[in-house]
């Protein structure tokens, strides 16, 4: 034990590297990915895998940033830095560049298909539109209270209140899917689930490190000071993944609920959180990337509604926004 414990020491500097710790953050991302697609076929299928529990496996590192931030009485608008930067890069740049990839894997109505194939297409379908709608709901509610330039703790409490509501429908959902379709979730899950949560904990161990690291940086960029920014574009990483996998096999139901979901864990549950713990001053870009996610949500809910997919017009005008949101926040 003893020399196990020398072993770790030594090896302490290097598996601390900020590089190491984000290959570790990125592997044990992935790890949770892997799980999650043997997941589907145990009792979550679909639009409610994408909604349900691929976000709290991609936006895990959004809660964990928002726990060491919070417990070293960081500052709340770093927070809400992450969370704009996560939610529009998911919505902009990478659902744009599947857009602009993968439009032609995405599903069709295509008349060579079952009935019940249709069927199913027009659920997700639907789903889709529905996850969309929650986020105009959570966007709509964090602009409204943010607009005194404060968010406190009953503030929180509402951007909490309506994270948990939403999550309570999609569980009654998936509980209603089981009982029409005669099934139970298979017991196996639970090993899934452990994996996940070593995973999970390999992601705070990474994000606590890099965080600390960043603190203590002699470095223009890396600094306290762009936190919020950094971390955002960190953990939107396994996310592109994700969308880059499911939509190369034409699952863009998936593609789009997982980008969505995961906003929503950051808008409004993080926000909610870190509102909790103290008050937070809305930073001055707030509302260029509040509008821009608005308006990206608009962009997919029409595209989804009319051809039932992102074509790459719809891709290029999202990567447009991106760069307004880039240079509007940046140069802020």
């Amino acid at each position: 034990m003893t020399a196990l414990l020398s072993l770790l020491e030594t090896a302490k500097p290097f598996l601390t590297h900020p590089l190491m710790l984000l290959a570790g953050f990125v592997a044990a991302s992935f790890l949770m990915i892997w799980r999650l697609h043997a997941v589907e076929g145990k009792g979550f299928e679909g639009t409610l895998l994408g909604t349900l529990i691929m976000p709290y496996c991609s936006g895990f590192a959004n809660l964990v940033f928002v726990f060491v931030i919070m417990r070293s009485g960081g500052n709340g608008g770093l927070v809400i830095e992450n969370s704009l930067v996560n939610n529009v890069t998911n919505l902009t740049l990478i659902l744009g560049l599947t857009a602009l990839c993968f439009a032609a894997a995405a599903p069709q109505a295509a008349k060579k298909k079952s009935k019940s194939q249709v069927d199913l297409y027009r659920l997700y379908r639907l789903d889709m539109l529905l996850t969309l709608v929650a986020l105009f709901l959570f966007t709509g509610a964090l602009w409204a209270l943010a607009k005194d330039g404060e968010l406190g703790f009953y503030d929180g409490l509402v951007l909490i209140g309506l994270f948990l509501f939403w999550q309570i429908l999609h569980v009654f959902e998936v509980l209603k899917n089981n009982v029409r379709k005669n099934q139970a979730i298979h017991w196996s899950i639970v090993f899934d689930l452990l994996l996940i949560g070593v995973a999970a904990y390999l992601i705070y161990l990474s994000v606590d490190y890099l965080v600390n690291w960043i603190s203590t940086a002699h470095n223009p960029w890396f600094s306290m000071d762009n936190l919020g920014w950094l971390s955002g574009f960190i953990m939107v990483v396994p996310n592109a993944f994700l969308a880059l996998y499911y939509a190369r096999a034409g699952r863009h139901d998936i593609v789009v609920s997982s980008q969505v979901g995961d906003g929503h864990i950051c808008i409004p549950m993080c926000v909610g959180l870190a509102a909790l713990a103290q008050p937070i001053a809305v930073p001055g870009f707030f509302q260029w990337g509040a509008w821009i996610i608005l308006g990206a949500g608009a962009l997919h809910f029409l595209s989804i509604a009319i051809w039932g997919r992102l074509p790459r017009i719809v891709g290029a005008l999202l990567l447009g926004g991106y760069g307004v949101f880039l240079y509007k926040g940046l140069g802020a």
